[in-house]
């Protein structure tokens, strides 16, 4: 018989949609506004006051940095009520602040939710991520092979030429010769600014995007994120931190990890059953942006859970008082 501790991810995840909604509509007066820090903190306030109000006795894993770093939602934050089960929690309340300050496509709210102990305390250090959607053979792909290799065989998998796949990677500096080796293959690219959660999201639902693989570094702690996305919408993912200095290397130390070079898959990252929810900010490939009407705010959120594989799409509407 279930207990009160029990992780009843079927109760827990509508709860989940209401803390990525108030993250969003909070960030709603911000779209577009220049002000990037302004919209992320108003972000990160209405998320914290929704998880609270959640019967978990939750532990932020992935936050918005260490605790001497974040005032708020910091990694080893203790939230919800603590009447409830013991739950690991990933965060981004706001995927893309400069996507959402210059009102640029694929701003999201996301959070992750799953028993205690299931996702990877990774530090905040850049991560060397591979990513692709779901109906291919396990390990088709892999870190250990040059990115043209890799392309060319997800085009064999898929059954289409190098030149018909495209490949998501954040535009940065660091990146210049991966683009360069991706392209001698003939294959496309499409660069983001921000936002790599997303961007790995894409994968899987290549149909709707576009997208079939994600590759290149970008933040640790989104790779999780992305993990636990992936998890629930199928597809395969692989990461490896890359650390730049030894207080990069002291910070994994810290996480608990002692294996630097170590390649972990989608289900090392996140081990166990987890809920996901994401809502947008600004219009995306995946979901709607926020709508605003005059007295009105209308979100949608993408709801998973990965024990049944379930995906429902919500449209939230919610009646706002005018701005003084």
């Amino acid at each position: 018989m279930p207990t009160k501790t029990d992780f009843n991810d079927r109760m827990l995840s509508l709860g989940l949609a209401r803390v990525s909604e108030a993250a969003a509509i909070a960030s709603a007066g911000l779209i577009g506004r220049g002000d990037e820090k302004a919209a992320d903190q108003a972000a990160v306030n209405a998320m914290r006051d929704q998880l609270n109000k959640l019967d978990i006795a939750g532990v932020v894993v992935i936050g918005e940095g260490e605790r001497d770093e974040a005032p708020m939602l910091y990694i080893g934050e203790e939230v919800g009520s603590g009447n409830g089960p013991g739950v690991d929690i990933a965060l981004d309340p706001l995927e893309g602040t400069t996507l959402t300050a210059k009102d640029m496509p694929n701003a999201l709210t996301v959070i992750a939710m799953g028993p205690r102990g299931s996702m990877l305390h990774a530090p905040d250090v850049y991560m060397e991520k591979l990513a692709i959607g779901p109906g291919y053979p396990e390990g088709i792909v892999t870190l250990d092979m040059p990115p043209a290799t890799r392309v060319s065989a997800l085009a064999s998998a898929k059954g289409c030429l190098p030149k018909d796949i495209t490949v998501c990677i954040l535009e940065r500096p660091r990146h210049q010769e991966l683009i360069a080796e991706i392209r001698s293959t003939g294959a496309a690219i499409r660069l983001i600014t921000d936002g790599d959660v997303a961007g790995v999201m894409h994968c899987a639902e290549a149909e709707a995007t576009g997208i079939d693989m994600y590759m290149g570094e970008g933040g640790a702690p989104e790779g999780v994120l992305a993990a636990a996305a992936l998890k629930c919408m199928g597809g395969q993912m692989y990461g490896r931190l890359v650390f730049r200095n030894d207080d990069e290397r002291g910070r994994a130390g810290k996480a608990g990890i002692t294996d630097l070079d170590k390649i972990y898959g989608r289900d090392e990252m996140v081990t166990e059953d987890v809920i996901f929810s994401a809502t947008g900010v600004t219009n995306g490939s995946i979901l709607s942006g926020i709508k605003r009407e005059v007295g009105w705010v209308t979100t949608e959120t993408l709801l998973m859970r990965s024990k049944t594989g379930s995906v429902r799409r919500m449209t939230y509407r919610t009646p706002v008082a005018p701005e003084a």
